[in-house]
């Protein structure tokens, strides 16, 4: 099933900037086979829900393992009956 999505993940305890890790984000999700579009609160990720939903769990997984002590991730997800959802369509 395709789905969008969008990603904002804040890690805790990290100090007052968190772009290495948001960085870190967004390179971890270019390794997977998803169109992604990053913005100044978030990121748009569009792909089969199961490998959007894969590739945030490798997120945490990995931060974790590289030392980041508290990760929340907001996650808005949406799919579709109707047709396919698309990033490109939701361009205004």
């Amino acid at each position: 099933m395709i789905a969008t999505a969008e990603l904002q993940l804040i890690p805790l305890g990290e100090g007052v900037s968190v772009r290495e890790k948001i960085g870190r984000v967004v390179d971890l999700l270019s390794d997977h086979d998803l169109i992604i579009e990053t913005h100044a609160m978030g990121t748009n990720i569009e792909g089969k829900m199961i490998d959007i939903l894969a590739a945030i769990g490798e997120i945490h997984a990995v931060l974790h393992s590289e030392g980041s002590t508290r990760l929340i991730s907001y996650i808005k997800l949406e799919t579709r009956t109707d047709k396919v959802p698309s990033l490109e369509a939701k361009r205004l």
